[in-house]
């Protein structure tokens, strides 16, 4: 014979909000929204060209938060930074790789809003600060 106490309740309550938020991350990985945003993500991955503009970028942007942590950066390494993420965004898989993580941010979006609108908590908008006046 089993007694259920209140925290075993409280137990049993947060194991089904688990079991529901596994389900929604089920769910959401089912979305169009998801399979062509994984699908293009593994054509960047395996675009060679890409690789290595992403490899570039990623070496100059490194180089330049150095410079500007000693107070060494210019404007001109700026410029060179931007230039090389326009020659990134500007590849055609890197293109579409960036309009699928864009539409899948707003399906996010969507999913959040629909959490949060019965809690009357946008924890979206709530996860970076604890308390707000």
């Amino acid at each position: 014979m089993s007694i259920e106490t209140e925290a075993d309740g409280e137990a049993s309550e947060l194991t089904r909000v688990e079991e529901l938020a596994e389900e929604l991350g089920e769910a959401i990985a089912q979305t169009p929204e998801y399979q062509h945003f994984e699908e293009t993500k593994e054509a960047v991955e395996e675009d060679d060209e890409a690789q290595e503009k992403v490899q570039e970028f990623e070496q100059m942007r490194q180089e330049f938060m150095l410079a500007r942590q000693t107070g060494e950066a210019t404007q001109q390494d700026v410029q060179k930074v931007q230039q090389a993420q326009q020659e990134l965004h500007s590849l055609p898989v890197m293109e579409e790789y960036l309009e699928a993580q864009e539409a899948l941010e707003e399906k996010m979006e969507t999913v959040n809003k629909a959490i949060s609108e019965p809690l009357a908590v946008d924890f979206g908008d709530q996860a970076s600060g604890c308390c707000e006046d």
